[in-house]
């Protein structure tokens, strides 16, 4: 099983698309549980969470999040990016066969030119999937979600993943 954790602030769109993409996911039991960690939100975001039957944490760090979690392996991604194809199955063998953190590939449909992937991305452009152990591990107070796949070496999955609309955040 699965925990997912985002960090959001005033990504109520976003947040839809993501939780509408892990929905047969949460029926089948992979995703156990979605965490929303908000900073200070003025839009509809904690609505879009709630209503969906997330975890909502206004103004709490990625830290407490992680400790709240009942999975042993974690998900973390940006509101906006969705999984794709058969991304619970291949995360499941990853999960069975290892206990390496890993990223996604994005999908042949979000890939851009050449040149525009020279631009460095957020550490969770690609999702970050870690043990809750390794993830307490690297996390530390006050220090937003992303710092956590900072200069992580990761396995990567064969499994692709939408990322969120670059500039949308």
């Amino acid at each position: 099983m699965l925990s997912v954790i985002m960090e959001t602030q005033n990504d109520e769109d976003a947040l839809a698309r993501t939780l509408a993409s892990l929905i047969s996911a949460a029926v089948d039991g992979t995703v156990r549980e979605v965490i929303v960690c908000d900073n200070g939100s003025t839009d509809h975001t904690r609505k879009v969470a709630e209503t969906t039957g997330c975890s909502f944490l206004p103004g709490a760090d990625a830290l407490s999040a992680i400790r709240r979690a009942k999975a042993e392996w974690l998900l973390l991604l940006e509101p906006g990016s969705r999984p794709a194809g058969f991304w619970r199955e291949g995360l499941t063998e990853h999960m069975e066969a290892s206990t390496k953190a890993a990223r996604f590939r994005l999908s042949k449909a979000s890939r851009l030119p050449f040149l525009s992937r020279l631009k460095r991305n957020g550490a969770l452009h690609y999702g970050l999937v870690i043990t809750k152990r390794q993830a307490l591990a690297l996390c530390k107070p006050h220090r937003p979600l992303e710092s956590i796949g900072v200069r992580l070496a990761t396995r990567p999955l064969n499994v692709e993943l939408h990322p969120a609309a670059i500039g949308a955040r």
